[in-house]
């Protein structure tokens, strides 16, 4: 095995998704994820700190763009449709792309608990972010908080409709039908 390998991130991260969809997460390890992808056990600590990792080390620059998402936008949106046109942004600029990563992603953590808390600790630190980025554009609390939870919650249930979608419609669409679909349950139109 050579020393350096092109995309070692990119082959381990699919090593990982393949064994973990074939076994399950829990029946894998750090060295069979480096095997299969051709590479050390070193190498896979370079880039993931654990394997749990594989899933979840985007969520700084999912972070990182829904922020600064938030606080290039307009001030004349309200603080809902702010965060809403931010979620709705990340679809073309982050997830379009990586659709089947995605889907595979989504159904590994469905099947293990442990991974949906990790989930939900990522979503809580992503809206305490959101809930931030509105109280720099002069939101105050508890505004800011609950715009940011309720974007978060419309982001979680279009995620999970765009994933499990058979057709090729982008995340955005699902994120304005959720968006609308909260509207209408919080305002009775």
């Amino acid at each position: 095995m050579g020393r350096w390998e092109p995309n070692a991130r990119g082959r381990l991260e699919r090593a990982a998704l393949d064994l973990f969809t074939e076994r399950g997460f829990e029946k894998v390890t750090v060295a069979e994820i480096a095997e299969r992808a051709g590479l050390t056990e070193r190498t896979f600590f370079r880039h993931f700190a654990d394997k749990r990792e594989v899933l979840f080390w985007g969520a700084g620059a999912l972070q990182e763009f829904l922020v600064g998402s938030v606080d290039d936008a307009p001030g004349s949106l309200p603080p809902v449709e702010a965060v809403a046109a931010a979620l709705a942004a990340s679809g073309e600029a982050i997830f379009e792309e990586r659709r089947e990563f995605a889907r595979r992603r989504q159904a590994i953590i469905a099947s293990n608990a442990e991974l949906q808390e990790r989930e939900l600790i990522k979503l809580a630190s992503l809206a305490a972010a959101l809930a931030d980025a509105l109280r720099r554009r002069g939101v105050a609390d508890p505004a800011a908080r609950l715009a940011a939870e309720a974007g978060i919650a419309v982001f979680k249930v279009a995620f999970e409709r765009w994933t499990g979608d058979a057709g090729q419609r982008p995340l955005a669409q699902f994120v304005r039908e959720a968006m609308a679909e909260l509207t209408a349950v919080t305002t009775g139109r």
